[in-house]
């Protein structure tokens, strides 16, 4: 689906692929999804994560059905740069949680010539863009929105709505803090609150 084939072509220049949507939408399991095609083609795949997402595991990046990819967390995007040399794929998981450095890092990998997959959340939990991930889709080759399903109606759910009181940005947690809901009940959720 992703041009695997061209990377064997030396001359290729890189590109970038966005995974992203809300929270339960699957955006890990793709992203481990297309490492490991990668792998089959035997090519050189590293994953990174934040240091800071121990959800799951402290290393390796989990998705919500308990799939695994060894990664090296990172504390700030830069580190990535510099592990990712002998790479030819290089993955990153839970990328909102990253500053804005990481699409000048993403561009650089994508100028040596790798493929870069990123994976995270497009809007915080009010519905805002987040993070670095709205100027990685507008540089990237390749942006696939995932959607997970709404726990209230039952349609396609965009936004990860917090259900607990809280006014920082990045507060981690699963389905004890987060649910997935569609555009019209986020809406009626967000009135219910204000």
């Amino acid at each position: 689906m992703f041009l695997e084939k061209e990377r064997n072509n030396k001359s290729q220049t890189g590109w970038i692929e966005v995974i992203c949507g809300s929270m339960f939408s699957g955006k890990t399991e793709e992203l481990i999804r297309r490492l490991k095609r990668a792998r089959i083609a035997r090519q050189k795949v590293e994953v990174f994560k934040p240091a800071v997402d121990t959800r799951y595991d402290d290393t390796d990046v989990v998705s919500h059905d308990k799939k695994k990819e060894t990664s090296i967390p990172v504390q700030n995007a830069s580190q990535i740069l510099f592990y990712a040399e002998d790479f030819e794929v290089v993955g990153i998981d839970e990328a909102q949680f990253f500053g804005n450095e990481l699409v000048s890092v993403c561009n650089q990998l994508a100028e040596q010539g790798k493929r870069v997959v990123v994976s995270g959340l497009d809007m915080d939990y009010q519905g805002k863009p987040f993070g670095p991930i709205p100027e990685l889709m507008a540089i990237a080759e390749y942006v696939t929105k995932v959607h997970a399903i709404c726990i209230r109606c039952g349609s396609l759910a965009n936004y990860s709505h917090r259900t607990v009181a809280d006014d920082k940005l990045v507060v981690l947690g699963e389905t004890d803090i987060y649910e997935p809901l569609c555009r019209k009940c986020f809406l009626e959720e967000k009135k219910k609150n204000s």
